[in-house]
């Protein structure tokens, strides 16, 4: 039987096309790899040699603020220090942070974009663990040290 092989790319509707254009590209790095401003869309990708876009982002977005469109989108990284630099630069740009926590089986920090979308910066762990979890951490600290506090708090929730 055909089955998904993995997502290939999230669209967005929204008001102001160039303060996304610059958060996505300057806060989190992504590459714009097409873009057409008369038609109002802008393509990203954070591997633009492998995937010409993960995310569109295209005007034309309605409803007040209080609409909510997107749960959530996650983009992963490759170590706890990534989720540290990106806690670095959120706090640095005063990008509003939600929370640090670990699932678990990540390091994650959620945050906002621009128009409010929720957003999450994970590092994954190679370790199986039951959802719903969530428990806070500090990822200012050390690797060594957020890796300790992931696994005391899953230590103790086994108890």
């Amino acid at each position: 039987m055909a089955k998904v092989t993995s997502l290939g790319h999230v669209g967005l509707f929204v008001n102001d096309l160039e303060s996304m254009r610059d958060f996505y590209t300057r806060v989190l790095g992504l590459t714009v790899t097409d873009e057409n401003m008369e038609r109002g869309m802008v393509f990203l990708s954070a591997r633009p040699g492998e995937e010409h876009h993960e995310l569109l982002l295209m005007r034309g977005r309605t409803g007040d603020g209080d609409v909510k469109v997107v749960q959530q989108m996650s983009f992963h990284v490759d170590s706890v220090g990534d989720v540290r630099d990106f806690h670095n630069r959120f706090v640095e740009d005063g990008i509003r942070i939600d929370s640090v926590v670990t699932h678990g089986n990540t390091a994650s920090v959620y945050f906002r974009d621009p128009e409010e979308n929720r957003l999450e910066i994970y590092y994954s762990l190679p370790v199986e663990w039951p959802q719903p979890f969530r428990a806070e951490i500090d990822v200012t600290q050390s690797d060594d040290n957020v890796l300790k506090q992931i696994h005391d708090v899953t230590v103790g929730a086994q108890r």
